[in-house]
């Protein structure tokens, strides 16, 4: 690694072993640090290590139980910064609260904003991040953020799955959302794409209206970022097979937050395969076998690297 200023890579409790993983990948280890509660509760960080004018690195996604596990990122930086680390990147493979990015109605919160704020605020200089629910998100923040694509990831497992038999294989948008990801994942696979158009009527609930374009006996693989309670998807899966005639249902998704009936939900569903990113822990609970999960740590090693060695790191964007 190029210029003479070391690097410095702490984790907390979110998602130690992708830590390990991206550290294993740079031919390093994790910083020495307690990262606990007190007994009231309130987060306790101790840094064992000096950092002081170091390229510190905290790898830290804020998934559930989402309040605790963004404490623990806040206050690292707030020690990383008054230990005078040269600079502090924020790697938040996933960033909670991103769904709360806009003004629904009346009197709602930005929280995408506010947790955005809080961390520059704590110290932070830059943000790595991976699929933002909403790339606007970026504009959020008053550092620079780097914001990498899980699709090529999906896209190499796809193209390795199907081999040479792409003839009868499309990619689905789950929702009009979701639109832009799929075309770009299809125009990487060069497949045809179809769009499932749907009513929410309240969060975590979803009703399929239609599905535009044509899936008869096509295996079918859908593409969205996040997947909280499962019901969305399952749905989609279930209009695909029932009303469109699809043949196979396949489904990817970068984080997996599996929340409430999910894995059964998943379990129960038409869906034979699902694969998501290892940027959340998968939970402790009965495992599914129809889950699979993608090493996301080389990716994140590669752009800690460049960052790292100031040097472009765009075309890890594709």
């Amino acid at each position: 690694m190029g210029h003479g200023r070391e690097i410095k890579i702490f984790t907390g409790n979110a998602n130690k072993p992708l830590a390990e993983a991206i550290c294993h990948a740079l031919g390093t280890r994790p910083g020495s640090s307690d990262v606990g509660s007190f007994a009231d509760g309130e987060t306790s960080v101790s840094l064992h290590e000096t950092v002081r004018g170091f390229d510190v690195f905290l790898i830290q996604p804020t998934c559930a139980p989402v309040n605790k596990h963004l404490m623990e990122l806040l206050i690292m930086t707030d020690a990383c910064k008054r230990a005078s680390a040269g600079r502090i990147t924020a790697v938040i493979p996933y960033f909670g609260y991103a769904r709360q990015d806009r003004k629904a109605k009346a009197r709602d919160p930005i929280s995408a904003k506010l947790v955005a704020n809080l961390i520059t605020t704590a110290g932070a200089d830059r943000v790595l991040t991976m699929d933002l629910h909403a790339s606007q998100i970026q504009g959020f923040f008053d550092i620079p953020v780097d914001n990498l694509m899980g699709g090529p990831l999906f896209a190499e497992y796809f193209l390795r799955k199907f081999s040479a038999d792409t003839e009868d294989v499309m990619v689905v948008s789950p929702d009009v959302g979701s639109v832009t990801r799929a075309r770009i994942f299809a125009q990487k696979l060069g497949l045809g794409m179809a769009i499932i158009d749907k009513r929410r009527e309240k969060a975590n609930q979803s009703e399929v209206m239609n599905i535009i374009g044509e899936v008869r006996d096509k295996t079918v693989v859908m593409i969205d970022d996040i997947l909280d309670t499962a019901g969305s998807i399952c749905g989609a899966a279930k209009a695909l097979t029932e009303f469109g005639g699809a043949k196979e249902v396949y489904a990817c998704a970068s984080h997996g937050l599996l929340s409430g009936p999910a894995i059964e939900r998943i379990e129960n569903s038409c869906i034979k395969e699902l694969c998501f990113l290892d940027t959340i822990p998968y939970p402790s609970r009965t495992p599914c076998d129809k889950i699979r999960y993608l090493q996301s740590a080389p990716l994140f090693a590669e752009a800690i690297k460049r960052i790292y060695e100031e040097v472009s790191i765009s075309t890890l964007f594709g």
